[in-house]
């Protein structure tokens, strides 16, 4: 079963000091492009995070996030008592009927009036949170299997309908070599010269295999039925499924090429176009 590089996962924890919220996006890519953003507080823990993450994601551009929102009615920011009484006591030396109120907002606008209490991660904590990163990695793994599920009903009608055109543009060929034969013998009968009606027949089955499209249809059809083969095996990916899609491309290209026939031109072009739509959604697939 294919996989979406799309896709998004999201999870919330509510701790007694503080809500941790926790989101994973992803979009395609040729590799995997991880960008992380968290509280200074678990910085230390980033390097752990991205090889969790690059194990179950693989590929993708990732957005990883982690939010803290405060809930508890203290803060690790404090004022800086001593400071600010030093600077209020200098002041007041400089302007000695100063308002009381007017030297305090003087004085915590000047630095270090404020002061953060280095947090540190308690490890209880940390295995909480852990907790909900894997869901959210749970929830975006859920998110591309339903992505997956999607590209595989599209990947289904795209390689149906080149097949279909395939079939109409080969029902074409006696059409189509008889309109050959015709056009010769009308250009033959215009030069007015005596031909060897053998020799004419044999450059003339030489010219129409140069011409044949049974090989390019054998390849073609081997190709369809390998890329389906391939999305329903337990080792698809999106790599794997580009070189298949340009190798199914030289075949629908050789067939345009040889096919002289207006109707079968039109089909080829069909076939190229549902190719072209394939292509877009397997740059999705991981």
């Amino acid at each position: 079963m294919i996989q979406s590089m799309t896709g998004f996962g999201k999870a919330t924890l509510q701790l007694p000091t503080k809500k941790v919220t926790v989101e994973v996006k992803s979009l395609n890519s040729k590799g995997l492009d991880l960008n992380t953003r968290m509280p200074s507080l678990y910085r230390e823990m980033e390097l752990g995070l991205r090889t969790q993450l690059a194990t179950k994601l693989e590929r993708g551009k990732v957005d990883f996030s982690i939010y803290i929102e405060s809930t508890a009615e203290q803060t690790s920011t404090k004022v800086n008592v001593p400071i600010v009484k030093a600077y209020i006591s200098q002041l007041r030396e400089i302007y000695p009927a100063a308002d009381a109120t007017e030297l305090m907002k003087m004085a915590v606008r000047m630095p270090d009036t404020m002061k953060t209490e280095r947090e540190e991660i308690d490890p209880n904590e940390w295995k909480q949170i852990q907790t909900v990163i894997d869901e959210a990695v749970q929830n975006i793994l859920s998110f591309r299997k339903d992505e997956g599920q999607s590209l595989e009903k599209e990947f289904q009608l795209r390689i149906g309908n080149i097949r279909q055109y395939m079939e109409e543009a080969l029902a074409l060929d006696p059409e189509r070599v008889q309109a050959i034969k015709d056009r010769l013998q009308t250009a033959i009968a215009e030069l007015e010269v005596n031909v060897d009606a053998n020799r004419f027949e044999q450059e003339l089955i030489y010219y129409l295999e140069k011409l044949d499209i049974t090989e390019e249809k054998v390849r073609l059809t081997n190709h369809l039925d390998y890329f389906l083969e391939t999305i329903n095996g337990t080792e698809a990916n999106g790599r794997k499924l580009g070189f298949i899609t340009q190798e199914m491309g030289r075949e629908i290209n050789t067939m345009g090429s040889k096919s002289n026939h207006a109707q079968m031109q039109k089909l080829v072009v069909q076939m190229k176009d549902e190719l072209e739509k394939i292509k877009e959604q397997v740059l999705n697939v991981l």
